[in-house]
């Protein structure tokens, strides 16, 4: 999946590895830093759309080969979560951010009815679609499921300096999170916090609540800190970290 319709849109999922065999179910929504043509950048300067506040930097390369190490599906957004949030309710204030950090997103600002809707319509109701389209069909044929979500998160926000180099982020899961936190904690040399540098609510997140809670699925959203993934090799590494302690 991913090509483009006769409107020119490009599909917002790309599907990996469909028929994996892992209990895993890959999900990372902000894999893209990715805008049409024809929004003009949201009335952005180019060196904006390339740092954090476009995309998850690295969380695609982590979750590719991830997919293969573990040969588990993968579900990959395409468009910038600048566009639309991927894993915001629609109804949240920063499903389509009128400010992403301090940085105020001009092409959002006074966005109207009509043009919020067809961006529900061509990007996050697809994505999710498919998705839940895959889980119903592994929980129909009764395949063990766990979710797990890949992003990154910026070393220094608003300029506070976050410490972490990994957060396991979980809300009921608690057993599989703490799990995956004692493995890495052991394996590695590296922090890891629980629920850093953000938490799970229903508010403001999607793919927990909506794809693996209310599923009575195990689901964890996994933040790696991108300045560790921001090399192919960084991505290589860190998807072997998490190949391990999710095989454990």
């Amino acid at each position: 999946m991913g090509t483009a319709d006769q409107s020119g849109w490009p599909g917002p999922v790309e599907i990996l590895n469909i028929d994996g065999t892992s209990e895993i179910v890959l999900i990372c929504e902000h894999a893209s830093n990715f805008i049409p043509e024809a929004f003009n950048d949201l009335g952005l300067p180019s060196e904006e759309l390339v740092r954090h506040i476009a995309w998850d930097i690295g969380a695609e390369g982590v979750s590719r080969a991830l997919s293969q190490l573990l040969d588990a599906p993968c579900f990959l957004g395409k468009y910038s979560r600048l566009l639309i949030d991927l894993n915001r309710p629609t109804d949240s204030p920063t499903s389509i951010p009128e400010l992403s950090e301090a940085t105020a997103i001009p092409g959002n600002i006074g966005l109207g009815v009509e043009a919020r809707q067809e961006r529900i319509d061509r990007i996050f109701t697809p994505f999710q679609q498919a998705v839940s389209a895959h889980l119903d069909a592994r929980q129909k044929r009764g395949l063990p499921t766990k979710i797990v979500a890949i992003h990154s998160f910026t070393p220094v926000f608003l300029g506070e300096e976050r410490p972490w180099h990994a957060g396991i982020l979980f809300n009921k899961s608690f057993r599989f999170g703490r799990q995956i936190i004692d493995h890495l904690s052991r394996s590695t040399a590296l922090k890891i916090g629980a629920n850093v540098p953000y938490v799970i609510e229903r508010a403001s997140d999607y793919a927990i609540p909506v794809h693996g809670e209310d599923r009575r699925l195990d689901a964890v959203l996994i933040e790696i800190r991108h300045d560790l993934i921001g090399s192919a090799d960084g991505q290589a590494r860190w998807a072997n970290y998490l190949a391990d302690s999710l095989r454990a």
